[in-house]
């Protein structure tokens, strides 16, 4: 049974796989959001993973959300613990220091679609829907989707999907940058694998300075970045894979990573 409720983690080498496990549409509770949470966390110590790769159990739902029947009631208490554990979650799925992807296999509505955009990459297959359905039903996206989704695909679109209500298929998240590849029904975690596997070839330091780098380019002013990027250049020159690196190259040989 695994100690992370309604998550599955298998270990492949470097990568960790994580399968969303709450059927029949893989919803989160405050136990699984927790979980999450307390996944991502024992992983980003744990040095041998480079990589996190998710997704959702069968072929039918990467995740459809939250549970509608926990907010039935109109309870505000539990709404602020839910949020509160909606944004805990996937801001520490944010901050994971390796490279997350997330391989969308089915339907991803709205705290699974949130989930899908707390990682760095997202691959869906071609029968996949993504949506932030939240103003339907008199609720709205709690777990960073308001504020990601413009960051990810800009304010027009982001004012469709979640204002008009519009589900996007696989093409269109495709088209308008809300996934990176799009391949057949079935072949989403063996892209997702394949990408990650990727990552095990990059240094890990590297990986998470760069990662760090990006997401403060958000909101960072340019000159201040350019500034930032430069320290952290020369930064990496007191770590053991900085030489590894270029040792390697030199030697024309396979770098030997130590995450130090």
């Amino acid at each position: 049974m695994s100690v992370y409720t309604n998550l599955k983690l298998e270990k492949r080498g470097h990568i960790a796989v994580v399968t969303l496990y709450n059927p029949p549409a893989h919803t989160w509770t405050q136990e699984s959001l927790r979980a999450l949470q307390r996944l991502v966390g024992d992983l980003a110590v744990d040095r041998q993973v480079y990589s996190l790769v998710l997704t959702g159990e069968g072929q039918r739902f990467f995740s459809a959300g939250a549970d509608l029947k926990l907010f039935a009631k109109g309870d505000k208490a539990m709404a602020r613990d839910m949020a509160h554990c909606f944004g805990e979650a996937f801001e520490t799925l944010a901050r994971f220091r390796g490279v997350s992807i997330a391989a969308i296999n089915s339907y991803a509505m709205g705290g699974g679609l949130e989930c899908a955009m707390a990682c760095d990459v997202r691959i869906a297959e071609e029968h996949a829907v993504l949506a932030l359905p939240e103003p339907k039903v008199g609720l709205l996206p709690c777990g960073g989707g308001t504020q990601m989704l413009s960051w990810l695909i800009g304010e027009g679109w982001a004012k469709r999907m979640i204002l008009c209500g519009e589900r996007v298929d696989a093409a269109t998240a495709h088209r308008i940058g809300l996934v990176q590849e799009v391949v057949p029904q079935g072949q989403a975690l063996d892209k997702a694998l394949d990408l990650a596997a990727r990552v095990a070839e990059q240094s890990p330091i590297s990986v998470a300075f760069c990662k760090q780098l990006i997401h403060e380019a958000r909101h960072r002013p340019l000159m201040e970045g350019l500034a930032f990027e430069r320290e952290a250049f020369v930064n990496l020159f007191g770590t053991q894979d900085q030489r590894e690196g270029v040792q390697a190259f030199l030697e024309k040989r396979l770098p030997v990573w130590n995450d130090a």
